[in-house]
């Protein structure tokens, strides 16, 4: 197949062209607005409708729950929108709507729209070569694959790269990322294998940055987020102020749900044309067979997705008008997204369905989710001997230096010391108590290692001797458990994550207080 390219003129208008023939457009479903709202939900503007109204039966959604939960998917939240509505929506305690969360790859699909905006103000062409923007990092020896690579290569993941990288390689780095990608030997001719990896997304930022003076995050703040109602979003900047382009990306469900509107709607968004409609076409056209367009994925029934690791997901069903965003903390291989598929889009109909109970019995059933069972109030005879004493540990991989427990009638202050300097948490004990804390993280959180993470802990006495607390980190996917079993001086330490790139869990650590007691 001939390479795409798009050609550009410096007074912004562009036309994309395959083979030397005009893309398709492709086929859209009308922006209908069948039934009438039942509210606006001023946290996020968008308007509610009742499933049967928008040709959804409550019965396929509380179907998909049901499933949801017999196959053990921890989904954290989802928000289903069609023909102009929100239809149904959901969050699994202690997720909450007005809470943001870490995207993880679903950024490059965010990314992508910066790039689109910035080729149709002539900041660039898809055919100029990557070289030819950042001659101050290239190696001494440029070879022929590398001088080949284009922006349209970055935007398909042909790069000629051998292998992905991953954000996590990148992310303890704190020196440039450009140079880094630079390193990496382009083995193959660009334009010809597909090699999923962030080091391609990261470039597409750094060129958007190069082109604009402004980093992605702050040059879609006027073009995309504010005209969206997006407020809230986080994205800290990785080295040279450069956004992460891969990843980084934290906000709402209902941001995530709204991404997915604009493209369902052809780059509209209230009336007014936020993207180029010839780029909503291009990222959802199969430049990589059937799998991948720009920096979308592609699904069965012309279905296009933006897709986090652990299952961040804003799916966009064109012949339906229908969208479907869901957060989640689900491990990697678990094939979640055809289990999606399954369920979506066999729920819509092209017609108004029939009102009945099934919409009371999901409005029911969306307001009571919940990841686990309330902690239970328990106690241990131990704990005036364990309550503020100092547990030391040796030397030790994690670099942890101290422990120390300090018990109330109803919480206890879980206070660790190590090689980042002093961390708390506050736990409570048949209850749930939510703050923020410092507590290191990254080797269990996809080598994130956040200024300030929020936390929802808890924490009850499992057995007379074990303590276990559960640390949930509700602005990510993370929810780590933490067992510490007692005897006399001594505490051994586990602590695991529900789901990781790499390890689940940590080495145990064993340690004593300062002060030698018997219980």
């Amino acid at each position: 197949m001939a390479e795409n390219r798009a050609r550009v003129s410096r007074r912004g208008a562009f036309r994309l062209i395959l083979g030397g023939v005009a893309l398709p457009t492709m086929s859209m479903a009308p922006d209908w607005r069948g039934g009438h709202a039942e509210t606006v939900a001023p946290s996020d503007g968008l308007a509610r409708s009742e499933p049967e109204r928008q040709g959804v039966a409550s019965s396929a959604i509380l179907a998909f729950l049901d499933d949801v939960e017999n196959a053990g998917f921890e989904v954290q939240s989802f928000m289903l929108w069609r023909r102009g509505y929100v239809v149904a929506e959901g969050w699994w305690s202690p997720y909450r709507a007005d809470r943001v969360h870490m995207m993880h790859s679903l950024t490059k699909s965010v990314t992508v729209c910066a790039v689109g905006l910035a080729v149709a103000d002539g900041r660039f062409r898809l055919d100029d070569k990557v070289t030819s923007f950042f001659a101050e990092y290239l190696p001494a020896t440029v070879s022929d694959n590398l001088a080949a690579m284009t922006v349209q290569d970055l935007l398909t993941m042909r790069t000629g790269h051998a292998s992905m990288v991953s954000g996590s390689v990148w992310r303890p780095i704190k020196s440039s990322w450009i140079a880094e990608f630079f390193k990496i030997p382009v083995v193959s001719k660009p334009g010809t294998n597909f090699v999923y990896t962030s080091a391609a997304s990261y470039m597409l930022s750094a060129l958007v940055t190069k082109t604009t003076g402004q980093s992605v995050a702050d040059y879609l703040k006027p073009r995309l987020f504010d005209p969206l109602g997006i407020p809230d979003y986080q994205w800290p900047p990785g080295p040279e102020g450069i956004s992460p382009g891969a990843n980084g990306l934290s906000w709402r469900t209902a941001d995530s749900l709204k991404l997915g509107i604009l493209y369902a709607q052809d780059g509209i968004w209230r009336g007014k044309q936020i993207l180029p409609k010839e780029w909503t076409d291009a990222v959802q056209y199969p430049h990589v067979k059937d799998t991948y367009g720009y920096q979308w994925w592609l699904g069965p029934e012309g279905a296009f997705l933006a897709d986090g690791l652990f299952s961040q997901l804003s799916i966009v069903f064109p012949r339906h008008n229908a969208v479907l965003a869901i957060t989640a903390g689900i491990p990697e291989g678990s094939h979640f997204n055809k289990f999606v598929f399954t369920h979506f889009p066999a729920a819509f109909s092209d017609t108004t369905e029939k009102i009945g109970r099934d919409v009371a019995a999901l409005k029911a059933r969306t307001e009571t989710l919940r990841l686990s069972p309330p902690a239970r109030r328990t106690n241990s005879p131990i704990v005036r001997h364990v309550s503020g004493k100092v547990y030391q540990f040796p030397d030790n991989a994690d670099q942890v230096n101290t422990m120390q427990f300090d018990f109330t009638d109803d919480a206890c202050t879980f206070s660790l010391q190590d090689y980042r300097g002093a961390h708390t948490i506050e736990v409570g004990l048949g209850r749930s108590i939510e703050g923020d804390t410092t507590m290191t993280g990254n080797k269990l959180h996809h080598e994130y290692e956040l200024d300030r993470m929020r936390v929802v802990a808890s924490a009850e006495w499992v057995d007379s001797r074990t303590f276990v607390m559960t640390w949930s980190f509700v602005e990510t996917a993370f929810r780590d458990t933490v067992v510490c079993f007692f005897e006399g001086p001594w505490l051994r330490f586990d602590r695991s994550v529900n789901v990781n790139s790499a390890e689940t869990s940590l080495p145990t650590l064993n340690g004593r207080t300062v002060r030698a007691t018997d219980d």
